[in-house]
């Protein structure tokens, strides 16, 4: 993670903002104590943040008293900073502490690659709320009862790089709820881009996921194969193209089990059947990540098979949906929120990927098996189903 270095501010009295240290801990947990009531970070969670997390921690500081910090996450795999807490000092209040220190968090992220600040405010905290729109943060979502009060929070963003000429399709964003049912919750996401009236709920991603497992896989139950997860899609009224890398079935090389590899086998060789039968584009070959994009200002919304080893530093097969690119970045919906490490949705929606990071991630397994399903509207259906292309980012 590259350093930040020491910023300056000039003000009445000089003051400072420089990387927080060990030895600010107790003025930390001291000014965290003066300015909140509920969802006090503890002296372990600074500690913690200081030391291990992916994170970095500014203070700001006059005659040496410390008035401020904030907190930036940073999300590996992407280029989303997550702006996780801030604190100013309530007799430091009005002075300009707050603003500097967002300002010094946005330097930061920008020197870690980061294109994005997203994060969330209290819906009553009016203060916080002005000081964000003054800085030119967008509300782009809601959480509801978000804080320990249960007081609903606001998610926000801010893009870092305002000169970047964003493509952009408004998904709807659609939280998978099990471990194994991220290619339905990608799949729903996709279909009601262009079907905004479709109701998505569980009942729903637990009925495609049915019509598209692969029976077994790691442990536990199974997987969801891109040409089962075609023909829910297709079954349901859209245009579908499958593209696979491997004429072998997917993920046999995640299984020892000889009885299971047989099963999923012959259930993956049952999808492939039936998908034959159908007006589906299918062809044998892997698209790089510049083909992916060509589908998708095609009009058409892929849906790819990544390795979330890089993301999530666990090796299993996971769905993700493609909502933009720009010269630089591809844009995706993760549908898992990965709470456990202290993730939110919103570091979840629209999650900017270096394209030649992406293209090294597009792939699952030492068979490096590669798949990508684009869903378009349907040939025969109103124009006016298909998902409307916007700038910026939306939700």
């Amino acid at each position: 993670m590259k350093s930040t270095g020491i910023l300056k501010r000039k003000a009445r009295n000089v003051s400072v903002i420089r990387p927080a240290r060990l030895d600010d801990l107790t003025a930390l947990v001291s000014l965290e104590n003066r300015c909140f009531v509920t969802d006090r970070l503890s002296q372990r969670s600074f500690r913690y943040l200081l030391t291990k997390g992916n994170a970095e921690t500014l203070v700001e500081e006059a005659s040496g008293v410390l008035r401020g910090y904030c907190i930036v996450l940073f999300n590996e795999g992407t280029s989303i900073a997550r702006l996780y807490s801030i604190a100013v000092d309530p007799e430091a209040q009005g002075q300009g502490v707050g603003r500097a220190l967002v300002q010094a968090a946005e330097h930061m992220a920008i020197d870690n690659d980061c294109v994005h600040m997203r994060l969330e405010i209290r819906i009553d905290n009016r203060a916080s709320i002005a000081l964000f729109k003054k800085s030119g943060y967008k509300q782009f979502g809601s959480i509801p009862d978000y804080y320990e009060d249960h007081m609903d929070a606001l998610r926000c963003e801010k893009s870092l790089a305002p000169q970047l000429d964003l493509d952009m399709v408004r998904v709807p964003f659609y939280e998978q709820t099990l471990d194994f049912t991220c290619g339905p919750a990608a799949i729903m996401m996709a279909m009601k881009a262009f079907r905004p009236d479709l109701v998505l709920n569980r009942k729903m991603e637990l009925r495609i996921w049915r019509e598209s497992t692969t029976i077994f896989m790691t442990s536990g139950h199974g997987g969801c194969s891109p040409y089962g997860m075609a023909l829910a899609a297709y079954h349901r009224g859209f245009d579908v193209e499958v593209y696979v890398n491997d004429e072998g079935a997917m993920f046999l090389s995640t299984v020892r089990d000889l009885d299971k590899k047989e099963v999923m086998r012959l259930a993956q060789e049952d999808f492939l059947e039936e998908l034959q039968k159908l007006p589906i584009k299918f062809q044998y070959g892997a698209l790089k990540v510049a083909e992916i994009q060509q589908k998708f200002e095609e009009g058409g919304i892929p849906i790819v098979l990544i390795s979330s080893y890089r993301i999530y530093h666990e090796k299993f097969p996971h769905w993700v949906v493609v909502t933009g690119f720009d010269e630089k970045y591809i844009y995706v919906h993760d549908p898992f929120v990965d709470y456990e490490f202290g993730k939110t949705l919103t570091e979840s929606i629209n999650m900017p990927i270096f394209k030649k990071d992406f293209e090294r991630m597009a792939r699952y397994g030492k068979a490096a098996q590669k798949a990508v399903i684009v869903l378009k509207a349907r040939s025969n259906t109103s124009k006016s189903s298909h998902a409307k292309r916007n700038p910026g980012v939306k939700v």
